[in-house]
């Protein structure tokens, strides 16, 4: 069987980190993966080594690869455009829509119009993203799945394994907080920085590693404030972080007695959250869906109350001054994560909807074979 995954974003975030984790895996399982991309945020170095990856916003050209290549599926993920490149390849086979933007209005465009498309089955990351296609389109089977991370990848490393010697590298005598992720309006920086402001204010034995942000929208805002505010000794960044370093990221930020923090607005699903528990490293964020159905309260993390800034810092100080507590929700988040959101465990979900979705027999021109 092969696929195409068609979105316009080539980016580092937990979209593709998810589809990395699902091709390896579907690979092994007789699925073919291929990517259609229009615009690289960065995200090359993560699928190239994994999977056949065209990067084009060329119309002609997008045509010319669905009808040359005889996929038996096409998963369009938040790319309203498709609809259209679908049909004018005149491509017979099904169409699975991936449902991906939290936000109503910016999901909205991509489930308007199909442009005389019938897509047999939307896949969403969580039940809280489910509810808010439910909003949009009643009329096509819904279906949650959740994204999977590699256990045997992102794992808690023994020490001797850690690449200490990396960045970023451990200052002496602090703990260490890691926010993952872009810098924009969503994720959500501004509120790290006040929690930073006011940590700074308290104490000197806590600092934070931002990895990401190379090709956000607000890298130059973050930056700018950043500096003004004088929180360069208190906050590092690290704008590039190769994907295949975050295991070692993480066990750094581990080994410190530290955990992961998220200010994120809103999420779809949140593959970082999953990162950090499969390593072992507790998460602190917002007591909102779907992080709700990711992080298990009192166990794998500690949740904070909306965007409240005193009770996020809270939340960091009980995990960052009880190391007994710390090491025992590193423990239940490995188990936590092995449990419910192993690759093995969700893509076989995905596995199995596709073949249920995608005739038996198929043409070479993609077209159902109804013999």
């Amino acid at each position: 069987m092969k696929i195409l995954i068609i979105w316009r974003l080539l980016t580092v975030g937990g979209v593709n980190a998810g589809w990395r984790n699902r091709a390896i895996y579907f690979k092994k399982h007789g699925i073919d993966t291929e990517f259609l991309y229009t615009t690289d945020h960065g995200g090359l170095h993560i699928m190239e080594d994994v999977a056949p990856v065209y990067l084009t916003k060329d119309k002609k050209q997008i045509v010319k690869i669905i009808k040359q290549n005889s996929y038996d599926a096409i998963i369009v993920v938040d790319t309203a455009a498709a609809y259209k490149w679908i049909q004018k390849a005149n491509y017979q086979g099904p169409v699975i829509i991936e449902a991906r933007t939290p936000e109503l209005i910016k999901l909205m465009p991509h489930l308007k119009s199909f442009k005389g498309i019938s897509p047999v089955a939307i896949i969403v990351p969580s039940h809280y993203q489910k509810r808010l296609v439910s909003i949009l389109t009643d009329s096509i089977p819904r279906h949650v799945i959740y994204n999977g991370v590699d256990t045997s990848f992102f794992r808690t490393l023994p020490t001797e394994e850690i690449d200490f010697n990396s960045k970023p590298t451990l200052t002496a005598g602090k703990k260490v907080v890691g926010w993952i992720g872009r810098l924009d309006k969503r994720k959500n920086w501004p509120m790290l920085i006040q929690i930073a402001q006011q940590i700074k204010a308290e104490r000197n034995d806590i600092e934070f590693w931002v990895i990401g942000g190379a090709q956000s929208i607000q890298r130059e805002e973050f930056a700018s404030v950043w500096e003004d505010e004088q929180l360069s000794d208190m906050i590092k960044w690290f704008p590039v972080i190769p994907y295949q370093q975050m295991p070692h990221v993480y066990a750094k930020i581990r080994s410190s007695g530290g955990c992961t923090l998220a200010t994120t607005k809103s999420e779809s699903f949140g593959n970082t959250f999953i990162e950090s528990m499969a390593c072992g490293v507790p998460v602190v964020a917002s007591n909102m869906m779907p992080i709700t159905e990711l992080v298990v309260q009192g166990e794998t993390g500690l949740l904070y109350r909306g965007q409240n800034v005193p009770d996020a810092i809270k939340q960091l100080y009980t995990i960052i001054d009880h190391p007994d507590l710390q090491q025992a929700m590193s423990a239940k988040a490995i188990q936590h994560t092995k449990e419910n959101f192993d690759i093995q465990v969700v893509a076989d979900q995905y596995i199995q909807l596709i073949k249920d979705l995608v005739p038996m027999e198929t043409q070479d021109d993609g077209e159902v074979n109804e013999s």
